[in-house]
């Protein structure tokens, strides 16, 4: 089967600085480095380094051509990323020594698709099929929509949150995955979370699968020394497609989700951390 991903796609600024910046305070970073990110591009690349069948949805722009090279390279099909004319998207990221961030967002190109791109990416799509979306891209709904008609599980992730685009997606989604802030917006907006599936991440604690009329399915953490936590959420997001991709049950998807994503961590940066199904697997073992 395919995981076809509406995505955002990134130039990712990431600045080492001594402690996340105050209001009104003026940091000298100790380090800078440039790469690949953007929520959408780093789930890609995760479900594809786990061994799942990706296309990417998305567009870079004129000066974007490295992006989309760059997710080719990690074995994702970018024959539906568009190369426009607007500004390839890209974030400002402060990491301080404990790991944590701060990001700044700026959509460009991210924000220029139209109807008919999703209608030609997903035109061979059928059941069985996934559509990930986030909330860093235009026509979330009308892809939700078109993917949710022709049965394709849809999982959505509702960052950076925003209530009325929660509630013009969830009609058409089968999983929505927030982290616990979101979550309590979420309950916040709506008076509780919505009856669908529902994952809420929780950093360093671990993830739960929330279902209707289940007991609730809590997968903890692996313990790791994290050096950038960047990315980890789009990690185990798009590892956790792949894993169901292939067949496996919530508990086995969200064991082989966290374990990537506790990969992740120890590296620096976002895409180009993610790890294979080998080290997947072999980190599991061990």
């Amino acid at each position: 089967m395919t995981v076809y991903n509406l995505g955002s796609i990134n130039a990712d600024h990431v600045y080492a600085v001594p402690h996340l910046p105050a209001p009104g305070e003026t940091l000298a970073a100790t380090g800078y480095s440039i790469g690949l990110g953007g929520k959408g591009a780093n789930q890609s690349v995760a479900a594809a380094k786990a061994g799942a069948r990706v296309l990417h949805i998305g567009a870079v722009g004129p000066e974007g051509l490295w992006a989309r090279e760059a997710l080719a390279g990690y074995g994702v099909d970018v024959s539906h990323v568009a190369r426009g004319t607007e500004a390839t998207g890209h974030a400002i990221i402060n990491v301080d020594p404990a790991a944590e961030n701060a990001i700044v967002l700026y959509s460009g190109a991210n924000q220029t698709l139209g109807a008919a791109a999703i209608g030609a990416a997903l035109a061979g799509a059928g059941p069985g099929d996934t559509l990930m979306l986030q909330n860093e891209t235009s026509v979330q709904v009308i892809a939700a929509q078109m993917a949710a008609a022709k049965g394709m599980r849809v999982i959505y992730s509702a960052a950076p949150f925003d209530l009325g685009a929660v509630k013009a997606v969830l009609p058409h989604v089968g999983l929505l995955v927030m982290n616990e802030i979101e979550a309590g917006m979420m309950r916040d907006g709506l008076g509780g979370l919505p009856a669908v599936d529902v994952i809420v991440t929780k950093g360093a604690r671990g993830a739960e699968w929330i279902s209707v009329g289940a007991e609730p399915l809590f997968v903890p953490s692996f313990k790791v020394l994290p050096v950038d936590t960047t990315g980890a959420g789009d990690c185990f997001i798009g590892t956790l497609a792949a894993a169901l991709d292939a067949g496996l049950d919530r508990a086995g998807g969200m064991r082989r989700a966290a374990a990537a994503a506790a990969i992740q961590v120890t590296r620096k940066g976002a895409a180009q951390a993610m790890p294979s199904a080998s080290e997947v697997d072999a980190f599991l073992q061990g």
